[in-house]
């Protein structure tokens, strides 16, 4: 009977453990699958591959990461196209009323289009809203034909004006930012070289009344032009620039707001989704607005308290006056490291011509220097006559 009694313990333990075991494993199991879509969920969504925030004044970098990392922009290649037509149209070469009569070429360019058809005609402007709005394919391929007399020469043109602004990540192979097909290039470009043509850009008022456009019509009212940027509207003080995307490269956006005296560029590349993009965009601005304020360091005309003794002049001394304002987005619990420097000479010959350099006034940041000021004359100072320097000369007092 013992030797029962302990067989059948025996048996009862071991089926136990087995079947506790038994319960364990799918609990692992379940945490292990629910683990595995979270780690992909998790990597699906990092918000951008690149990204760069810049003070659109004096192009300050605010914050950034991988920011010359060659990516393709997408759409965003049509910024290029934008900048010479504004270029072209700042020096008269063309007018915004030109017309351009669309070509079979034209016309076969899919995408994002505006359904241009060949032998029709459109304004310099009809073509440039529908491509700055809308991100028209066929009306950028349009305006590339007509300004540059054919889409190779237009993308010819738009590298050569990359090389004049210093964008050496960027690489232009068409006017729209299509991906390529088989056996072609795609376009290259980097946050950094965005930023550069973002701040060219938003020089000219006329764009930016463009890519300020949330909505608008076109072919008489029969087609609506949507507006890519969705900050528009949604982020205060957007009014620009550029959205972009195609499968392999990702969502991106070259977005611009201002607010009071500042303006801030926020450049995101490779988001796996417009919303994410959006939000990584508006969150850099947001951030860069919060943090920085643009403070007026100098005034112009600003008197600088330092007597300079005019060794020749009517007068014996006088005291120079700041030539220009000197505007610096300085973060907030910065303010206190600004510090100023008067670099001037203690005495000059000969007279003195209103507006005539005197010296430097020199911005300094943490002790870096962050921009210099003329200091000039406010008015003209004839010589002494030659018995006031004579009488000079001798020590007294005139």
């Amino acid at each position: 009977m013992k030797k029962l009694l302990i067989f059948t313990l025996a048996l009862l333990f071991s089926l136990v453990t087995v079947f506790a075991g038994q319960a364990a494993a799918p609990a692992k199991n379940a945490h292990n699958k629910k683990a595995a879509p979270a780690r992909q969920k998790k990597e699906a969504e990092v918000p951008y591959k690149a990204f760069l925030v810049v003070e659109a004044g004096g192009g300050r970098v605010i914050d950034g990461a991988n920011a010359r990392e060659k990516r393709a922009p997408a759409s965003i290649t049509k910024l290029m196209v934008a900048y010479v037509v504004m270029e072209r149209l700042a020096t008269g070469a063309i007018k915004l009323t030109d017309k351009v009569t669309i070509t079979k070429e034209a016309s076969r360019i899919g995408g994002s289009q505006v359904y241009l058809k060949e032998g029709e005609t459109f304004t310099i402007e009809e073509l440039m809203k529908a491509m700055m709005v809308a991100s028209s394919n066929d009306a950028a391929y349009a305006i590339g034909e007509h300004v540059a007399g054919s889409k190779d020469a237009m993308v010819r043109l738009m590298n050569e004006k990359a090389k004049v602004l210093g964008l050496a990540d960027t690489q232009f192979h068409t006017v729209h930012g299509l991906p390529p097909a088989k056996g072609e290039k795609e376009d290259l470009t980097s946050c950094h070289d965005l930023a550069i043509l973002a701040r060219e850009l938003i020089k000219y008022p006329k764009l930016m009344e463009w890519t300020s456009i949330q909505s608008d019509i076109f072919r008489d009212g029969r087609f609506t032009l949507s507006n890519t940027n969705k900050l528009l509207g949604k982020f205060p003080g957007t009014d620009g620039l550029k959205t972009g995307y195609f499968r392999e490269t990702g969502f991106n956006i070259v977005a611009t707001a201002k607010r009071g005296e500042i303006r801030f560029i926020a450049v995101i590349m490779g988001s796996p989704t417009g919303k994410i993009r959006d939000a990584a965009a508006m969150e850099k601005l947001q951030k860069a607005f919060a943090q920085y304020k643009m403070l007026n360091i100098v005034k112009k005309g600003e008197v600088v308290d330092r007597d300079i003794f005019l060794v020749d002049g009517k007068y014996r001394k006088m005291k120079g006056v700041t030539e220009k304002s000197f505007l610096y987005p300085i973060a907030i619990d910065k303010k206190g490291t600004v510090k100023k420097e008067i670099l001037l000479p203690e005495k000059i010959k000969g007279e003195i011509r209103e507006g005539q350099k005197l010296g430097e006034l020199v911005i300094k940041l943490d002790n870096e220097t962050i921009g210099k000021v003329d200091i000039v004359s406010p008015v003209y100072v004839p010589k002494a006559n030659l018995f006031t320097r004579f009488i000079r000369r001798l020590g007294l007092n005139i």
